[in-house]
């Protein structure tokens, strides 16, 4: 079985936290609770990573307000 790559690890994390916050996340919080999950992730691949989750996952990830990243299924709550 072929290892994940960083960037998929980091964005699988990005949608389960998101999951586990249905009123969403700000910027700041997403990019300490990625960092904090686990510490090998390098912050600036992060960050890259948290800035284009609503350009990768147009279809999962809105962003009702600036900085704040939300799953399209909680749209209407």
């Amino acid at each position: 079985m072929k290892p994940q790559s960083i960037t998929a690890r980091i964005n699988s994390t990005a949608l389960e936290l998101l999951e586990l916050h249905p009123e969403g996340m700000r910027w700041s919080e997403l990019l300490a609770a990625i960092k904090d999950s686990d510490a090998s992730f390098h912050p600036k691949t992060v960050n890259g990573c948290v800035w284009k989750l609503v350009e990768k996952f147009p279809d999962r990830i809105y962003k009702p307000e600036k900085g704040l990243f939300r799953l399209i299924k909680f749209k209407n709550q």
